[in-house]
């Protein structure tokens, strides 16, 4: 089962989150495969945060994600 965050560290100030647009999303999954941990697919073939908010250490592979999107559909909110 996926990391439990307690309610004070997922709405901590300066905390970053990652919205999927789903009018954007196409399922290409090209953030599956950068970050597999953070992002996955449901049964709409529609991406999903996994975590929120997005821990430190994995911030860089999520703004990597962000950027390889075929079709800009994932937004950093910091």
């Amino acid at each position: 089962m996926g990391r439990v965050l307690s309610l004070k560290a997922r709405f901590e100030e300066g905390a970053v989150r990652v919205i999927v647009d789903r009018d954007r999303c196409e399922g290409n999954a090209v953030c599956m495969g950068i970050a597999p941990d953070l992002f996955d697919l449901d049964d709409e073939d529609y991406a999903v945060v996994k975590i929120d908010p997005i821990p430190p250490d994995r911030e860089q592979l999520a703004d990597q994600a962000i950027a390889e999107c075929p079709r800009a559909a994932l937004l950093r909110q910091d």
